[in-house]
């Protein structure tokens, strides 16, 4: 590898670590004096070396920007020095919330209320208190009511680079759990086809039938000596 790349690399790495949130890739190539499309190629590079190496570090891209973070791997050890962040507990209510404004964007209160049909004051209260959310102005309605979108934050803790990257995410989950669901509707509904009692054939009905009128003629010459003996008393 060239000195030059080498160098620069390491401008980009002192750079991201003394930032320590995400960087616009334009100022990054502004710190180094190279061309937007150069510095994405060196961060490429980058973050195929740290995975490589399985570093304690990774390069996170959000949107257009970048971020020196944790490895997941290692991330219960920083955890030791660092306070627990709430945000790790979404529950299933949050998550529909965050789906829906994902979806939405910029979406109001009102309208997640038509679609989940409670109230969302709690959701969208802890949701900004998480920093997943933000503010994005106010509608030309009345009341002005609040318009909420995702944040940068939200990319970075589900380590994704774009919005569209989470809603691809969610879609093939929801596939998965309705994949799963009509695979045990099948087996239920199999299950209840095994005990059923199966119909007779054409072949089995004219057998029972040939069977009981036999036992009927059987029984006629035995009725007519019960009568001829009567008769003789």
């Amino acid at each position: 590898m060239p000195n030059l790349q080498i160098e620069q690399e390491k401008i980009l790495e002192a750079v991201l670590f003394a930032a320590g949130d995400a960087v616009p890739t334009a100022l990054l190539a502004e710190a180094i004096g190279c061309d937007i499309p150069a510095v994405r190629g060196l961060l490429s590079h980058m973050s195929e070396r740290y995975a490589s190496e399985a570093a304690g570090i990774q390069l996170m891209e959000i949107e257009d920007t970048f971020q020196l973070c944790t490895n997941p791997k290692y991330h219960d050890y920083a955890k030791r020095l660092l306070p627990e962040n709430p945000r790790r507990n979404l529950t299933q209510p949050l998550l529909e919330t965050l789906s829906i404004i994902a979806y939405k964007q910029p979406v109001t209160k009102g309208v997640i209320e038509e679609i989940r049909g409670v109230s969302a004051d709690h959701a969208v209260n802890k949701l900004m208190e998480y920093g997943l959310i933000e503010e994005r102005g106010r509608l030309d309605a009345p009341g002005k009511p609040i318009l909420f979108g995702t944040s940068e934050d939200f990319l970075r803790y589900f380590g994704l680079r774009t919005v569209e990257d989470f809603l691809k995410q969610r879609q093939q989950e929801e596939k998965e759990i309705q994949e799963e669901l009509e695979r045990l509707e099948g087996l239920e509904q199999q299950q209840g086809e095994d005990q059923e009692v199966p119909e007779p054939t054409e072949s089995q009905t004219k057998e029972e039938t040939a069977k009981t009128t036999h036992e009927e003629q059987n029984k006629e010459p035995d009725e007519r000596i019960d009568n001829d003996n009567e008769t003789d008393i």
